[in-house]
């Protein structure tokens, strides 16, 4: 198993001699509008062109439809024939914009011999949930391939426990930025981050979502940092600069 780091969320996966690509967020560098006064969005260019991205990109996954997550110079981009899955209530509206072949993952999907099971996330604590709306994770298994769970835009909670305890995942990937939203938490940070690799001490937790938007209020620095003065290691928490492939052996078969 192969996972790129594209920016933000957006991971290219290859993983049984497929390729999918994650949550695909291709806005140029401060081309989007501010989400907490410090700067516009995103704070960064892509680390390679989307042409490079796409190359041999066979199913994409969308999590929710925030514009970081979804925008709409890669709904322009991605191929409209391509396999397309999402949260349930997001597929008329990924449509609209041409999309042929749009799957919401209500359960479970086999797709060439990938399973590809929906999680409960939530982004945030309180009522900014409500304002943030619904959004998803899933976690992925393959023959001869580690296991994989995919949190998505969500705070560390009993839902998530509860994954991380019954799937028993060898990659967990997490979003630990700190996110706010009118000083509301929406997203993990370090010391949530801290808590999934106690959860998970045999898993390998790969955190992204990191030095992309200004409302994030973790950096990858001061990630590894409060990682380390709680004695978690860089072995197990893995922070991938945008572009970096991490490449993963199988740890157990699947059945």
């Amino acid at each position: 198993m192969k996972v790129r780091l594209i920016r933000n969320a957006t991971l290219k996966l290859n993983v049984a001699g497929r390729t999918i690509l994650i949550d695909p967020f291709f806005a140029p560098k401060h081309s989007l509008s501010s989400y907490a006064g410090r700067s516009r969005n995103p704070l960064v260019d892509l680390p390679v062109d989307p042409d490079e991205i796409l190359d041999g990109v066979e199913l994409v996954i969308v999590s929710h439809l925030h514009s970081d997550h979804f925008d709409s110079v890669a709904k322009s981009l991605v191929p409209k024939h391509l396999p397309l899955i999402c949260q349930p209530g997001d597929e008329d509206k990924i449509r609209t914009s041409g999309f042929e072949n749009v799957t919401p993952l209500l359960d479970q999907i086999d797709w060439e011999g990938i399973n590809l099971t929906r999680r409960e996330g939530r982004h945030g604590f309180g009522s900014v949930v409500e304002k943030m709306g619904s959004v998803i994770g899933f976690s992925l298994e393959a023959r001869g391939e580690p296991t994989f769970y995919w949190s998505g835009d969500t705070v560390f909670y009993p839902a998530v426990e509860e994954t991380i305890r019954t799937t028993n995942p060898d990659i967990i990937v997490i979003h630990p930025c700190g996110a706010l939203w009118q000083n509301d938490p929406i997203a993990m940070d370090a010391e949530q981050a801290v808590a999934v690799c106690k959860a998970a001490p045999h898993a390998v937790v790969v955190a992204t979502h990191l030095d992309t938007l200004d409302h994030a209020t973790v950096s990858r620095g001061d990630l590894r940092k409060h990682a380390q003065s709680r004695g978690i290691s860089p072995e197990q928490l893995r922070i991938p600069d945008d572009g970096q492939i991490l490449e993963f052996s199988p740890v157990r078969q699947t059945a």
